[in-house]
C-alpha cells in the first residue's frame, strides 16, 4: 500500500513519540499529574474501545483506537523512567527476549508440527519463568468471568488436559443441561434453590465455552456480536414505534413483534 512507511519513517515517527511524550510530562498541567494508577482506568477504557473498533470493522477507527492505547504505553514507560524503575528501551528489550525465548521453534533447535504445539510450548516456557505453582496462576483475577473461563481451559489444554473429540465435549454441554434443568424447571411453578440452581448454570456456561472453542468460535465475540445485533433491532423497534405515534411502555408484545420482525428483515 503506498501510504505505508519504511522502517527509518517508523523509527522516526516513535522518536517524535517520545519527544512528545517528554514535553507533554514536563510541561502539561494534566499529564503532569498522571500516575499508573490514575491511567489504569483510562487504559481499561481505551481496550475497550479497539475491541470495539475491531468488532465494526473500521479500519480508520482501529488506527486511531491503537494510537491511544501506544500512548499509554509511552506513559507508562516515562513515568517508569522517571522512577528509575524501567524506560521505554529496556520495556522493549525485555519483550524481545521473551518473544525469541518462547518461540523455540524459530530462534532455537525446538520442531513444531502446527499451531497447536507452539501455543503448548508457549505455555510450559510461561510457567517455567514465571516459577507459577499452577498453571492457572497466570490467568488475572480481574478478567471478566467469560474470557476468563476461555484463558482456563486454553491454558488447562496446554498442558494436554483437555477432551480428545468435539463429540464428548458437546455431550458434556448435554448433561450439564440436564442437570441444570432438574435445578430449574420452567414447566414448574415450585421454589427452586437458588444457589445450586446458579452453581449448575455456571457448569452450563463453561461447557458451552469449552465447546465453542473446539469449533473454533470465540464465545466473547460471538456474544458481544449477539449484543449489538440486539441492540440494533431494539432501537429499530424504538424508532420506528415513535414515528408511528406510539409508546413502547403503551404497546403489547405483538405489536411490537411486528416491529421487531421488520429488523430482523433488514
Amino acid at each position: 500500500m503506498s501510504n505505508l512507511s519504511t522502517r527509518a519513517q517508523q523509527l522516526a515517527s516513535f522518536d517524535r513519540l517520545l519527544t512528545i511524550m517528554d514535553e507533554l510530562r514536563a510541561q502539561c498541567p494534566w499529564d503532569k499529574k498522571q500516575t499508573t494508577e490514575s491511567l489504569r482506568h483510562l487504559t481499561i477504557e481505551e481496550t475497550f474501545e479497539l475491541s470495539d473498533a475491531i468488532l465494526e470493522g473500521n479500519p480508520e477507527e482501529i488506527k486511531k483506537e491503537l494510537g491511544d492505547i501506544l500512548l499509554h504505553i509511552v506513559f507508562y514507560a516515562k513515568i517508569g523512567s522517571e522512577k528509575n524503575d524501567f524506560d521505554i528501551s529496556t520495556l522493549i528489550e525485555s519483550l524481545c527476549e521473551k518473544l525469541i525465548r518462547r518461540h523455540p521453534h524459530i530462534y532455537g533447535d525446538t520442531k513444531v508440527d502446527d499451531e497447536e504445539e507452539v501455543k503448548q510450548n508457549w505455555e510450559k516456557i510461561k510457567l517455567k519463568e514465571k516459577g507459577n505453582t499452577s498453571v492457572l496462576g497466570g490467568v488475572p483475577k480481574s478478567l471478566p468471568a467469560l474470557i476468563k473461563s476461555m484463558r482456563i481451559q486454553e491454558k488447562a489444554r496446554g498442558v494436554g488436559f483437555d477432551w480428545e473429540e468435539k463429540q464428548q465435549v458437546w455431550e458434556k454441554v448435554e448433561e450439564e443441561m440436564q442437570e441444570f434443568k432438574e435445578e430449574f424447571n420452567a414447566s414448574s411453578d415450585s421454589e427452586i434453590n437458588k444457589d445450586k440452581a446458579t452453581s449448575e448454570f455456571g457448569d452450563l456456561l463453561f461447557s458451552l465455552i469449552n465447546y465453542a472453542r473446539f469449533i473454533d468460535i470465540n464465545p466473547e465475540e460471538a456474544l458481544e456480536r449477539t449484543n449489538l445485533k440486539f441492540i440494533k433491532r431494539f432501537q429499530y423497534l424504538e424508532n420506528a414505534a415513535k414515528e408511528s405515534g406510539k409508546s413502547l411502555a403503551n404497546m403489547t408484545l405483538a405489536e411490537m413483534d411486528i416491529y421487531w420482525n421488520e429488523a430482523k428483515m433488514l
